[in-house]
């Protein structure tokens, strides 16, 4: 290929980037809340708009036939790495791409991809690991619908798993693991830390070091993945501990309103185009409206994330002196040295959502939940207002009662998402609530 033409595709492939973003001024290094701003986007690229625009289209065009067969080279993966321009919204799109590029400066992470939904990309991750007869090893709980894809869909096709709690030591750990090798090839070892909904955390580090010790290099050695959710991107960077690919809901704190669905997986580039590929196969892309929307929630995510996490430190302590309250589990409270432990080595903050568990039952649980003004009756988290539910009797409903009693999962258990309202208006409305238990 002549030089020309190489000059002709790379202009074509710059026309959702800018030629270089300011990553840094002098020797300071740019905050990610900075980079939040403008990050991935040039507005001389879009007639001067300061924000992107939402690109509503199919396909895009080729400014000629060989730029055409190069960004296919990518997207078919005869080379790596993803198209190198536009192509078709199955593959890539311009807000998809930046706010990818932006969601990895939240995890210092090499790239970085979107989905439709958090569960399109758990499942499609899955999908590119895991093959018929294969085992997966997981923490446990997880987010029930997480469960029903490992444990049933999954399962039809001959995949098995093994679990091991959530608070599990190393050794504990070990055995699992050791007990999965005999079973079959191990595909992945999937983490979600904190355990969903009993806000148990996994230790990230002991995990790594016995996969590590247990496979050798190379491409039998199993990906660690996590569900970062409950804490990331700003209280838990699960990367910097041993893992290999960080999941998402991103309709929770990174999307943070509650008005739109959406997934992310990030990564090293060589396991994310992995994944690439599987996405463009299936087609789990977020939409470009969606994606834009995504953008401007991260925008904000830092703020919004600290107010959250400054006002469930203060309505759980308050909660926690409540006579009619058993327990809060919060990660600003430890239970066990084992888990103040790991909160010490991998947390930078307690987050906003917290179990909390009523002496009583159900009839007293859903008490309370009828009982509140301000907190919302919802399965969400993350979103700037407060939520609370009923895990066993929603998200959890279609796990059998006796993984629900092992896992802690009682009626009496309601879990709570602390928004950004005034932390002495819910000290207030949960106040009258317990009233009412």
């Amino acid at each position: 290929m002549t030089s020309e033409s190489e000059a002709e595709l790379s202009g074509a492939s710059q026309r959702r980037r800018p030629k270089a973003d300011v990553l840094a001024i002098g020797n300071r290094k740019l905050n990610p809340s900075t980079l939040m701003m403008g990050h991935g986007y040039d507005p001389a690229l879009s007639e001067g708009s300061l924000k992107p625009p939402i690109f509503l289209t199919s396909t895009f065009v080729f400014e000629n036939a060989a730029a055409g067969k190069r960004f296919f080279e990518g997207v078919t993966g005869k080379r790596p790495g993803g198209a190198e321009g536009l192509v078709y919204s199955r593959f890539n799109g311009p807000n998809q791409e930046i706010v990818e590029d932006r969601l990895g400066i939240w995890e210092d992470a090499e790239d970085a991809l979107i989905f439709s939904s958090g569960m399109s990309a758990i499942a499609t991750v899955l999908l590119t690991f895991v093959k018929p007869g294969d085992v997966i090893v997981h923490s446990a709980p997880l987010y029930a619908a997480t469960e029903t894809l490992i444990g049933r869909i999954l399962g039809k096709f001959g995949v098995t798993w093994l679990d091991f709690p959530a608070g599990a030591t190393k050794e504990e750990i070990d055995a699992v693991i050791e007990k999965a090798k005999t079973m079959g090839r191990v595909a992945l070892i999937y983490l979600e830390s904190p355990a969903n909904p009993t806000n148990v955390l996994v230790d990230i580090e002991a995990v790594a070091e016995v996969r590590n010790a247990r496979f050798e290099e190379g491409d039998s050695r199993p990906p660690i993945v996590i569900d970062n959710t409950f804490l990331g991107p700003l209280w838990l960077k699960p990367l910097g501990h041993g893992a290999d690919i960080v999941v998402y809901s991103l309709t929770k704190y990174a999307g943070g309103h509650s008005d739109l669905v959406a997934g992310g997986a990030l990564g090293s580039k060589a396991h994310i185009n992995m994944i690439r590929m599987m996405r463009n196969t299936i087609g789990t892309i977020l939409d470009p409206n969606s994606a834009w929307m995504l953008m401007r929630s991260l925008e904000t995510l830092e703020l919004r994330m600290s107010r959250a996490g400054e006002n469930a430190a203060r309505v759980c302590a308050w909660l926690k002196e409540q006579p009619k309250v058993e327990r809060v589990v919060y990660l600003g409270f430890p239970e066990t040295e084992r888990q103040a432990d790991i909160y010490r080595r991998h947390c930078s903050g307690a987050g906003s959502t917290f179990s909390l568990y009523l002496k009583g039952g159900e009839k007293e649980a859903f008490a309370f939940l009828d009982a509140l003004r301000i907190a919302k009756l919802a399965v969400s988290l993350g979103g700037t207002e407060t939520l609370a539910s009923h895990p066993a009797a929603m998200t959890h409903l279609s796990v059998p009662d006796e993984r629900k009693k092992a896992l802690r999962i009682g009626d009496n258990m309601v879990r709570i998402s602390i928004g950004v309202e005034h932390a002495d208006d819910l000290i207030a409305d949960f106040e009258q609530a317990l009233a009412a238990v």
